[in-house]
């Protein structure tokens, strides 16, 4: 694989060489005398349209549209929240063909047999996948946090009909990871008054009225139990599985917080949390890493706070849905395949997001970006997203350092509970108390 001077790495990936099993049934008609094959096959692969769903962060046009111009065929982006894609996943299988799912999403909808688990051996860059999601280790050999949903507890299954979870390493995978990250609190740092170095700051009563927290309620409960146990709050067995009485306990806190006037907003949107840092309305919230660089942009002093209790992690991977025929299912392996060569990875790092295969993503990233993105580095010179836009000026290092420092130390993943529906029943109660 080599890069070019644009930064695109060249995939080594012509249309003849796509769908190996249709190319060589074409070459066996052109054998038997079926002079037109070479050109029909052709046209057989144009024909192609893969509908991959997913959230605006994973399923992006330019992604698509770069593929589409490698491979041949036609991927169709579809934009789609994780619970929405849930939903299509089980009543509404045949409108997607590739489903890119968080990992929590995936441990609630691969039971219900729409999603084809993908054969290891056809993933050419499995070996080269980080072993936090192909092993579920550190990048020192420990384990990582189990609480919550830990990649690696459902990305293997069995066999290729199997529609339960290995416990170890198999043959099969309910889904190819691609994209993932750590996720902490933003921070005004040029409107508070003191150093913020634990997420029990959420809750204190410096920042009563200017505090904000994501109304996603999977994500906000979470965000908030790493609030509670960190001021001694509450201990709890898992904080991505909650007991109804952890909930409550949880939940009565954020009511008591919210009835005293504590929480300036509950945001829902990655603008919604932009503007309110922005207008410093709020100086200390639930925050992404784009969205702080988006803050930041503007001029203006917000940090991605690393905090000593660690990071909240997450991430998502490719699934097959089970109608795919064998071309389709054969381009779409394909696919799967070209977004780890590392064009893709580079376009996600540059918004701040990891590659499941660092590898060929730093390979296809400048020396600047990978020190900047991925080393812990300062930039040397501007940092830019893949539109071009600024992100970062020279001179900075990416908050919470470099990707073992951030992502060896997740103390939780997004995660669906068991007590799901009722911690949605609660969670609503709190946001309209």
């Amino acid at each position: 694989m080599t890069a070019s001077k644009n930064n695109k790495v060249s995939t080594g990936i012509d249309r003849r060489g796509v769908l190996k099993g249709g190319a060589a049934a074409a070459g066996a008609a052109l054998g038997s005398g079926v002079l037109g094959a070479p050109m029909i096959w052709a046209q057989t692969i144009r024909d192609i349209t893969l509908n991959q769903a997913g959230p605006s962060y994973s399923v992006i046009s330019d992604i698509t549209a770069q593929a589409s111009a490698d491979l041949g065929f036609t991927i169709n982006p579809q934009v789609v929240d994780t619970g929405s894609l849930m939903a299509k996943v089980v009543n509404q299988p045949e409108t997607v063909d590739i489903a890119d799912l968080e990992f929590f999403g995936l441990q609630k909808v691969y039971r219900s047999g729409n999603i084809r688990p993908v054969e290891i051996d056809r993933i050419a860059r499995w070996d080269q996948m980080t072993p936090l999601m192909r092993d579920g280790k550190s990048f020192d050999g420990s384990a990582l946090s189990e609480q919550g949903t830990l990649p690696f507890k459902v990305i293997y299954t069995d066999d290729a009909s199997s529609t339960n979870f290995a416990p170890e390493a198999t043959g099969f995978t309910t889904c190819v990871p691609t994209i993932y990250n750590a996720d902490t609190l933003g921070i005004r740092t040029d409107l508070v008054e003191r150093d913020v170095t634990s997420w029990g700051d959420l809750f204190s009563p410096d920042f009563e009225g200017r505090t904000a927290l994501v109304n996603i309620p999977q994500i906000g409960i979470m965000d908030a139990a790493m609030a509670m146990e960190a001021l001694g709050l509450a201990t709890y067995g898992n904080k991505g599985n909650m007991t109804q009485a952890e909930i409550d306990v949880t939940i009565d806190k954020l009511i008591e917080l919210k009835k005293a006037g504590h929480f300036r907003a509950f945001w829902s949107t990655f603008d919604e949390s932009v503007n309110l840092m922005a207008a410093g309305e709020v100086v200390i919230q639930s925050m992404w890493s784009p969205a702080v660089t988006a803050v930041r942009a503007r001029g203006l002093a917000c940090v991605y706070q690393g905090l000593q209790e660690g990071y909240r992690g997450w991430g998502l991977g490719m699934s097959l849905m089970s109608h795919l025929d064998d071309m389709k299912r054969d381009a779409a392996i394909d696919y799967i395949n070209w977004c780890l060569d590392g064009w893709q990875g580079a376009f996600v790092g540059r918004q701040g997001y990891y590659s499941s295969v660092p590898e060929t993503a730093l390979a296809a990233m400048t020396e600047n970006e990978r020190g900047y993105w991925y080393e812990g580095k300062k930039a040397t010179e501007t940092i830019l997203d893949p539109y071009g836009a600024v992100m970062e000026e020279a001179g900075r290092a990416r908050d919470g350092g470099s990707i073992q420092e951030r992502m060896g130390n997740i103390a939780c993943w997004n995660t669906v509970m068991d007590e799901d529906r009722y911690m949605i029943r609660r969670w609503n109660e709190f946001i309209s108390s």
